[in-house]
């Protein structure tokens, strides 16, 4: 038992000092791994091997060797570690990994317990599910279901599980019986150490991103016709009003003659 004893301290001293070493490269990463089948997790990790990598090991490990890497603002990462983290160490800056993480995703059935990251809606219309029990189940979670053609199509939208809601066993078995894969599973970031900075938020939703810039280009186009700040993008527009208010001057011209 002594000499086992041995060895796995000494495998412990050796993970822990490999650990140490990786946390010099210019980002460490906490990442999260929770409800990521092991297949995709593989998957992942050979995609982006050319730009980071991975190390999964007991959450005590990771705490350890966060705390007596030699840099003492590692050790502001413990607090964000769980059970189910892993670290991700990369010579990359830590936002750029986050992107190429976003961008390694899979899609993902849902099941009971997930939490809705919108509203999750069924819309009205035919399916693929012939008559018979599922005309039940479907009616069991607000659905309005009827035969037409031979199959079950429904009648009426309806939003089964609205966002930051969890999702039932009953409403999963019907979103599976659906086709409707509303989650994505993949490696998720956490928080990062890079360049002496640590970053409690670096996950990217491109997505969200991608709206929000289009939600503040639909009002910031308009504000600089309005005031006449020519560009590229405002140039034709600006024009274009000034092709209105100058027919709209000589029509108060015009008017203005015909009374005299």
């Amino acid at each position: 038992m002594e000499g086992q004893s041995a060895h796995v301290s000494h495998a412990k001293d050796a993970l822990v000092h490999k650990l140490a070493q990786k946390m010099k490269n210019r980002t460490v990463m906490v990442v999260s791994i929770k409800s990521l089948p092991s297949a995709q997790f593989q998957d992942i990790k050979k995609k982006i091997r050319s730009h980071a990598n991975i190390e999964v090991t007991k959450k005590s490990l990771i705490d350890f060797a966060l705390d007596h890497s030699g840099v003492k603002e590692l050790d502001k990462l413990v607090p964000f570690v769980e059970d189910c983290s892993a670290l991700l160490f990369s010579d990359m800056d830590a936002f750029e990994i986050s992107s190429i993480l976003a961008d390694n995703k899979s899609p993902s059935k849902a099941k009971a317990g997930d939490v809705a990251p919108f509203d999750i809606e069924v819309k009205a219309g035919p399916t693929d599910l012939l008559p018979g029990p599922d005309i039940s189940a479907l009616s069991a979670v607000g659905l309005i279901p009827k035969v037409e053609g031979g199959k079950i199509s429904i009648l009426q939208n309806k939003v089964l599980v609205k966002v930051g809601e969890k999702v039932t066993d009953k409403v999963a078995s019907i979103m599976a019986k659906l086709n409707i894969i509303p989650f994505e599973v993949g490696i998720e970031p956490i928080a990062a150490f890079m360049d002496g900075v640590v970053y409690d938020n670096v996950k990217i939703d491109k997505k969200a991103t991608l709206e929000e810039l289009e939600t503040v280009y639909s009002r910031v186009l308009p504000f600089a016709v309005e005031i006449g700040y020519v560009n590229d993008l405002t140039l034709d527009y600006i024009l274009a009003k000034a092709s209105l208010h100058e027919k709209a001057i000589e029509g108060l011209v015009q008017s203005s003659e015909g009374t005299e």
